[in-house]
């Protein structure tokens, strides 16, 4: 009898089986299968290696003399390989199996059908089940194991405890070898593609990311590492939101109406875990639900499709997200610029947004919409705002918009759309973002009155600052006597430049801030001779009366429409660094108007606002 097997039966290792249990004359072995199982091999593909160790197989059984072996046909070409999935190669295969007037050997069960169809013998067998590998990371897990961290030099390391307590440590005394990481570190990839529930999410130079059941798995290598690292995530615990604080109220605002929500909080709080039990929550509410994540790893019932990035972009997902018209859609996590963008579009199209952010306070999730969405649209993108700390529901903000006079001030010519962010369970206002003198500020109102004017004080003293420093060349402070009046205190040389001919000048100042400004020299400020000429105001971040910018230094960054500026008070001119938690970002000269501007969507400022919202503290250090 004589035999042609296509792919599918040579990667079973079905043939030389056959072999050794029947008589076979001649096995023709097409050149397009060799091609596939090479093409496969050369991606690392467990099945290439199977296929060709079995073509190995009936090479060393041809040289006993037990069967003849040919190989026939040609290789398919670009085309073809490109329509593999189209069944070209498939019918390369078919046609000679007839040329030759053998048996076509197959576990394609589409492949066997079609040759019956085209009188074609065949032989079907059925494709052999393998045993599911051994996942060879599991035997670091434990019931209490959130992650477990791999390198080569390295004591196996683990995250072990609960939400909001997690200890990272060392989990064995050996030190891991190279051969042993690379081990590892193929078994996981291996692993990925063999298994049902596992699949390749990120392949890259340097770097793989799996997912694994309910694991998510990175294997970076050199080049894009120093060794070889495995990090293997994976959710410890799944709550329902009845299991939260505040779950009536919350399931009553997600089922009112598709809204806007912000899930924030620090890097392991709890984010996911929250959101998981958000959209299991909202599923069996009757709504229809879709995430979008990358990589895919929120624990989500099977009636909750998991959508990535496609064609590389999440904007791509959208689109085909706006097709569906999902009633509610899980961003897992908004990050980027683009993240946002896309975020706040699908928004107002209609559909219910949830997004899980990364800030360490629940206000800090809400001023990252600052200048990526139009202040007045922030209210219709995210009207709600929840803050998860240790795993629990710790705030939830209300998000409006009123035209109103900002708390604080008194005149009415003032009014201007006012973004209130409120207290969810006590209406008591907490924030209130709006633009003053051009610039977008967020005023703390917690507490007592005195808390409202301090803010109100940070923003008038600011752009006073600001603006005087514009005319003035030397030492600048400002004193507020009212919410609407202020003194300034110049050099005595600037008075004439800041005051303008005719009261000109500073007449301009005073109807663009809507503040009465006295103007005056610093020699008669009362606390002149008592430490210098006094230091710069109010939340600036700047030094005392002109000194340089001391080491270290933590400042304020603020973020507006189009960049991220650095107060640095009286120091324009001096060159410094910028760090973040001490490590470098950038070097800068402060301007006349003693700051630092950073265009936004530049790689600086993007660098810059990721360790703004992780909470990493900015700091400038004079070279």
């Amino acid at each position: 009898m004589d035999i042609l097997p296509d792919t599918s039966a040579v990667i079973d290792g079905r043939v030389s089986a056959r072999v050794e249990a029947d008589e076979l004359d001649t096995v023709y072995v097409p050149e397009a299968v060799v091609g596939e199982l090479e093409a496969q091999a050369n991606d690392g593909r467990d099945s290439g290696w199977a296929g060709l160790e079995e073509l190995q197989r009936l090479a060393e059984l041809a040289e006993d003399g037990r069967l003849e072996l040919e190989y026939v046909g040609r290789r398919p070409d670009a085309i073809e390989k490109r329509d593999a999935g189209e069944g070209e190669i498939d019918a390369l295969i078919r046609d000679l199996a007839e040329r030759h007037d053998a048996t076509l050997f197959t576990s394609d069960i589409v492949q066997s059908e079609v040759a019956k169809a085209k009188g074609v013998a065949v032989e079907y067998i059925e494709p052999e089940v393998e045993e599911e590998p051994d996942l060879a990371v599991e035997e670091y897990l434990d019931e209490g194991t959130m992650s477990v961290h791999l390198k080569t030099g390295v004591r196996p390391m683990a995250k072990r405890g609960t939400i909001g307590e997690m200890a990272y440590e060392p989990i064995d005394e050996g030190v891991l070898t190279e051969e042993e990481m690379r081990a590892i570190a193929d078994n996981v990839i291996n692993t990925a593609r063999a298994v049902s529930d596992g699949f390749v999410e990120l392949s890259g130079t340097g770097m793989t990311i799996v997912q694994i059941r309910d694991m998510r798995i990175a294997v970076a290598e050199p080049p894009f590492a120093d060794g070889i690292e495995v990090t293997a995530v994976r959710p410890i615990v799944k709550t329902e939101l009845d299991d939260y604080e505040k779950a009536d109220e919350l399931r009553d605002r997600f089922t009112e109406r598709q809204r806007g929500v912000l899930i924030s909080g620090a890097p392991g709080a709890g984010k996911s875990t929250f959101a998981q039990a958000v959209a299991e929550f909202i599923d069996d509410a009757g709504y229809s639900v879709k995430t979008m994540e990358k990589p895919r790893d929120l624990q989500v019932g099977p009636e909750i499709t998991q959508y990535t990035e496609l064609d590389g972009s999440m904007a791509n997902t959208a689109d085909s997200l706006l097709m569906v018209r999902p009633d509610y859609t899980i961003y897992d996590e908004v990050r980027k610029t683009s993240d946002f963008e896309t975020f706040a579009d699908m928004r107002m199209a209609g559909v219910g947004m949830i997004g899980v952010v990364h800030a360490t306070r629940a206000i800090d999730a809400l001023q990252r919409l600052v200048g990526r969405v139009e202040l007045g649209m922030i209210p219709q993108v995210a009207d709600t705002v929840v803050y998860i700390e240790a795993g629990e529901v710790h705030t939830v903000y209300d998000v409006t918009t009123e035209v109103k006079v900002p708390h604080g001030l008194v005149e009415e010519d003032l009014a201007r759309p006012v973004i209130v962010i409120e207290d969810f369970e006590t209406g008591t206002p907490a924030y209130e973002i709006y633009t003053f003198n051009r610039q977008v500020v967020t005023v703390p109102l917690d507490g007592a009155e005195a808390a409202a004017e301090t803010g109100v004080e940070r923003v008038a003293k600011q752009e006073i600052e600001r603006e005087i420093r514009s005319v003035a060349h030397g030492h600048v402070d400002v004193e507020l006597k009212g919410s609407n009046t202020a003194i300034v205190w110049v050099e005595e040389d600037d008075i004439s430049y800041v005051i303008g001919k005719g009261g000109g000048r500073i007449s301009g100042i005073e109807d663009r801030l809507g503040i009465d400004i006295d103007v005056r020299s610093l020699s008669e400020r009362p606390d002149a001779n008592a430490g210098g000429s006094g230091g710069a105001s109010g939340g600036s971040g700047g030094a005392s009366g002109g000194s340089t910018v001391t080491a270290g230094e933590i400042v304020t960054p603020e973020i507006t429409n189009r960049h991220v500026v650095i107060p640095l008070g009286d120091h324009h001119g001096e060159t410094v660094e910028i760090r973040a938690d001490d490590e470098y970002l950038f070097t800068a000269t402060v301007s006349r108007g003693g700051e630092i501007q950073v265009s936004r969507g530049s790689a600086i400022a993007e660098e810059l606002e990721d360790a703004i919202d992780h909470g990493r503290t900015i700091s400038v250090v004079p070279q």
